[in-house]
């Protein structure tokens, strides 16, 4: 007998309390994708404080993203079953509760432990929101909806390694943790109180594809592990390595047979037959790539080439976050006067330009530097990720829109795992070609070269040094400039890589079919 509830209907509220119960919402969808970054910029403080080596430390971003990217899938068949405003509130008590045992680790084994519970526990709360904008709203408002989350799935991560680095800087790394409890105490008391799209149904329990659960868990945990671990490890030199991979292989393979046989998988892959949604995914793949693997190389290029401490990078990529908000009235303007597809054609363009104007970069840069390619950067990302959304989950029936919005999500979380993957691969491999091409004109013969190392010689004789030790010392510091040259030219390469993934996408826009503004779906279509 089924334990369903007759559906409630979000037409009968007003626009007043839509707007609320929304923005409730967005509040703990920010926080969860804050948490992405937040940590990137002060994982060198987290280490120190919890006595554990950068291996170790890495893994503190690490599991949060494994237990996040298994669960976001998830959320779809979870919202079903619970129904969308009580996993939500249970979402938002989870991670609050497992911010706080962040924030009180001991050791680096229980922060890796409690940040995995963050992420898994909050991560519901991502495509949850993205749902809602289609239940909600209709016509114009859809399009500001759809802004907004788009605003926001971009901006929060972009934001993280400044608000980290400056929490570091001024207070202390447990704050990057403790700042969570008052929104999300938040959230859980008021979203049960404004949310009411669909009721539970714990009839779904019966009969739901559990084999299909453990197939993707298996999958999408190993392929993440897989991704973030290989570039440290040298990929498949690594016993580990191989053996995640291919249990990630083989558990694709059978998660995709499954989901395309069983009557209700946990992930509606045929939601893909949809053309718009289709390539919405890919563009949601390509954005993630360029949103995460940008946040990943700058920090580390600021950090490791020009040596800034955590709040002098976060105050260096600050920029992104303006113009992205700065972009915002533009995106409104565009939106009442032009197809979404060239929207995003336009934001896809822009974010190949930022990628082009960043391969210039030079071992000085700093934020005056960086400042016209991450404006870029940002007003690219406000044009790019709305219509995506809009685009690709407004083109399905209602009935699939719960299952479409997790795996949309997904896309994107996988874009930047395999972005960061790629770019880290790109940052061990070419630093050695790029030192050696180097290499190869400093002998002898470049009297430029001579003169400088007689300089240096010369100076460091004067601070009492012997000759030798002279010659030994400058010979040093060429090797240092060297490395850092062609560590340079090696994250220019990342750049260009990036930019030839949004030149491809910003091709193929036009396959995008033309959607019209729908009314909101009832919810007795579920």
């Amino acid at each position: 007998m089924s334990t369903a509830v007759a559906p409630f209907n979000p037409a009968s509220m007003s626009t007043l309390q839509k707007t609320l119960a929304f923005a409730s919402m967005c509040v703990g969808m920010f926080i969860a994708l804050l948490d992405i970054q937040i940590v990137s910029a002060s994982l060198r403080d987290i280490g120190g404080g919890l006595s554990a080596g950068a291996d170790e430390t890495a893994w503190v971003q690490t599991s949060y993203l494994i237990a996040e990217i298994i669960v976001i899938p998830l959320s779809g068949w979870l919202s079903r079953v619970m129904s969308t405003r009580w996993l939500f509130c249970a979402s938002a008590v989870g991670f609050t509760l497992a911010s706080l045992l962040c924030g009180a680790a001991w050791n680096i084994q229980s922060m890796i432990v409690f940040r995995a519970l963050q992420g898994f526990l909050g991560g519901s709360m991502i495509p949850l929101v993205f749902t809602s904008v289609f239940l909600f709203f209709d016509g114009k408002q859809r399009v500001l909806a759809a802004s907004t989350i788009g605003a926001l799935a971009s901006l929060a991560p972009t934001l993280g390694p400044t608000i980290g680095g400056w929490i570091t800087d001024n207070y202390s790394w447990h704050w990057l943790f403790f700042i969570n409890l008052i929104p999300g105490i938040f959230v859980a008391v008021v979203v049960p109180m404004l949310v009411r799209i669909d009721e539970h149904d714990f009839s779904l329990l019966r009969g739901a594809d559990y084999l299909g659960i453990v197939l993707m868990t298996l999958f999408l945990g190993c392929l993440q592990y897989t991704l973030e671990e290989g570039p440290r490890w040298n990929w498949f030199s690594d016993r580990t390595i191989l053996t995640t991979a291919w249990i990630c292989g083989l558990s694709g393979v059978a998660f995709l047979w499954r989901s395309l046989t069983f009557a209700n998988p946990v992930v509606d892959l045929r939601a893909l037959k949809e053309r718009n949604f289709a390539l919405g995914c890919f563009f949601s793949f390509v954005t993630g790539i360029g949103l995460f693997a940008t946040i990943y190389l700058t920090p580390l290029f600021l950090g490791h080439v020009r040596g800034y401490s955590a709040l002098q990078i976060g105050l260096a990529v600050f920029s992104t976050g303006v113009f992205q908000i700065l972009a915002i009235p533009l995106y409104a303007v565009l939106a009442a006067r032009l197809d979404m597809r060239w929207i995003m054609m336009i934001g896809l363009s822009l974010f190949a330009i930022s990628m082009w104007d960043f391969s210039a970069i030079t071992h000085d840069w700093g934020a005056g530097e960086l400042l016209v390619p991450q404006a870029l950067r940002g007003m690219a990302q406000q044009l790019t990720v709305p219509p995506t959304v809009t685009l690709a989950l407004g083109s399905l029936a209602p009935a699939r829109l719960k299952h479409a919005s997790g795996l949309f999500n997904l896309m994107r979380n996988l874009g930047g795992a395999m972005g960061i993957a790629a770019c880290a691969t790109i940052l061990n491999d070419r630093t050695n070609l790029h030192f050696q091409r180097l290499a190869e004109h400093l002998n002898a013969t470049n009297e430029a070269l001579n003169h400088w190392l007689a300089q240096v010689g010369g100076n460091l004789q004067a601070l009492g040094m012997g000759a030798d030790e002279a010659v030994t010392g400058s010979l040093q510091q060429l090797a240092r400039l060297t490395l850092r040259e062609a560590q340079t030219q090696t994250y220019a390469d990342a750049f260009l890589s990036i930019m030839v993934c949004f030149v491809i996408a910003t091709a193929m826009v036009p396959l995008m079919r033309k959607m019209a503004m729908l009314a909101a779906p009832s919810p007795d279509a579920h």
